[in-house]
């Protein structure tokens, strides 16, 4: 079976961080950032529980938050959308739709 190497390339060249769907993913502990900074908003992503399984750290709970990156908006404004999954591939899964329809939404106007 052949595989294919994960491409990191944004607008500017090669992107220094890990993309998930052509999107940045930066983590700092149990704190996940999915989405570029530049565009409208992001997803933050915080681990809330996890599992041992064969030795490795495994993410259960994940609590999401769909973020305005406006720095002019209000901090009570800042959360368009929230959520919780069960696992990271689920969280990154729905982000993914977030982020897609909100591009799309941005792109109507």
């Amino acid at each position: 079976m052949e595989t294919k190497k994960a491409t990191n390339k944004s607008k500017k060249g090669k992107s220094p961080f890990f993309c998930y769907r052509g999107k940045p993913l930066v983590r700092h502990d149990d704190v996940i950032y999915y989405g570029d900074m530049s565009e409208g908003v992001v997803v933050k992503m915080r681990v809330k529980s996890t599992k041992k399984m064969k030795g490795l750290k495994i993410s259960e709970t994940i609590s999401m938050q769909l973020i305005d990156t406006d720095p002019a908006a209000l901090c009570s404004e800042q959360i368009l959308r929230a959520s919780e999954k069960e696992g990271l591939y689920q969280a990154l899964d729905v982000s993914s739709a977030w982020l897609d329809k909100y591009s799309s939404l941005q792109d109507d106007f």
